[in-house]
């Protein structure tokens, strides 16, 4: 469906075209003079405008020129009872889209058929522009988003370690993309074409990690029907990354570290070792030297696995990146759940930079998901963002990005004490559960707090 404007002096053709159009299922507004039709401009965007050409006080082509100096997308498709060479060919000049005759027998059709062409031209046009805008952004590395200083000097870095062969420990905090790297790193890399395999550390115990890890016999335990190849031979000749490497147990860091010097590993319950060729890259989102310290992870591991580290930055410290991750989500969610949303409004898009994000990316793939899927205009406006990104914005009760002691600046007008508290509870409880995943023990961990505690705050704050 179009949106077309009909100019003409003659109030008859302005209802036979009316009359045409609708049929077509088109949305149709009819003047019948030029200073009408610029009123109307003043407020409106029109697809195609279809105008005669000879009318008083002012013609078409002086609207043409008008419309082609403030509706630069917009067709126009002009009209004459009249028809001359000269006339055609000023009108083309001047940026016409096309040119017909009133011809009482023919011209409704050719006109029907000029404005079918011309909303095909703009759907093409509509595509160039989405293929370039998704051009633009793959500047990253293996379709990674992001086109600040910090993420440029990771991308270098992408390219500068992939062709070697040492270990990499990506660091970061829960969300900045460290599996995404990690692929990066293996595409870019002579292992491209070999296999490249993920593990969550944290999410086995350490008997069942080291049988996935090195694979098992059969007999070896109970259930163990048949011989299973560990993720090491899976990944024969390809990348292993390790994501959560600072969830794994003493006992297990030392298996590993046997298994990255040796390049070799025993599957449970067997009695033969097994040569392996696998490049390890490792992360995490905790401070692996500080565990070393207290004796909770292995230095010799330490580094073993850290040969190249690589640190992502937060969200919140590459924000101007946030306008073109929101809109490659936008996108994405557009596509998946049917709607046709055009953009984020700029008092969202406001809320959306000045967010502290803790959970970084993926917090804000979640956020713009919501959005889209609440949404019911053609943008996206603040009433469908979360409480916390509307409120956690405004420095009078979030503070900005300066450090702990901004929780304690007092505004000049006051605030809300209570509320104020409250929502310093809210926001660190779901920093904690950003950092652990989502998983609420740890999250409790990480605020020293019991899960009874824990699953009480959360309640009381609704998450």
């Amino acid at each position: 469906m179009a949106h077309i404007l009909v100019v003409d002096d003659e109030r008859s053709i302005c209802e036979v075209l009316e009359i045409a159009f609708l049929k077509s299922g088109h949305h149709v507004e009819t003047v019948q003079n030029v200073a009408a039709a610029r009123h109307k401009l003043e407020s409106m965007i029109y697809d195609v405008i279809v105008s005669d050409i000879n009318m008083p006080q002012a013609s078409g082509l002086e609207l043409l020129q008008y419309v082609r100096e403030t509706h630069p997308d917009t067709f126009v498709i002009l009209l004459t009872g009249y028809g001359s060479l000269e006339t055609a060919i000023q009108a083309l000049k001047l940026g016409a889209y096309d040119y017909i005759i009133k011809n009482p027998t023919q011209y409704l059709d050719e006109l029907k058929l000029s404005i079918d062409r011309a909303l095909e031209t703009s759907r093409i046009k509509q595509e160039n522009v989405s293929l370039r805008r998704e051009l633009k952004k793959q500047r990253g590395i293996d379709g990674i988003l992001g086109q600040s200083p910090p993420m440029k000097a990771i991308f270098e870095l992408v390219q500068s370690v992939a062709p070697t062969q040492s270990t990499v420990l990506i660091l970061g905090e829960s969300g900045t993309g460290k599996e995404l790297i990690a692929s990066a790193i293996h595409r870019a890399s002579p292992r491209s074409e070999q296999p490249f395999v993920s593990i969550n550390c944290s999410a086995f115990q350490e008997t069942l990690l080291e049988s996935e890890l090195f694979g098992y016999m059969k007999g070896a335990f109970t259930g163990a029907a048949a011989n299973k190849k560990g993720l090491f031979e899976y990944a024969s000749g390809g990348t292993l990354f390790l994501d959560e490497i600072g969830e794994m147990n003493l006992p297990m860091q030392v298996k590993l570290l046997r298994a990255l010097q040796e390049r070799k590993i025993r599957p449970v319950g067997g009695n033969e070792e097994i040569d392996v060729d696998v490049r390890v890259i490792a992360a995490t989102n905790r401070d692996l030297q500080q565990m070393v310290q207290e004796k909770q992870f292995r230095e010799d591991l330490f580094y073993r696995i850290s040969v190249i580290p690589m640190e992502l930055p937060p969200l919140r410290k590459r924000a101007s990146d946030i306008p073109l991750l929101a809109f490659h989500f936008l996108e994405k969610f557009n596509r998946a759940i049917g709607k046709n949303i055009h953009g984020i409004s700029p008092e969202a898009m406001r809320l959306l930079e000045n967010h502290y994000w803790p959970g970084n990316v993926r917090e804000l793939q979640n956020v713009i998901e919501r959005a889209v899927a609440l949404e019911k205009s053609d943008e996206i406006r603040p009433e469908s963002l979360p409480a916390r990104v509307i409120t956690g914005s405004d420095p009078k009760i979030i503070p900005p990005r300066t450090g702990p002691e901004a929780w304690l600046q007092l505004p000049e007008e006051g605030l809300d004490l209570e509320k104020h508290i409250q929502q310093i509870e809210q926001t660190l409880i779901e920093a904690a559960l950003a950092r652990a995943d989502g998983v609420r023990t740890r999250a409790a961990h990480l605020l020293k707090m019991s899960y009874r505690s824990f699953r009480h705050y959360a309640k009381k704050h609704g998450i």
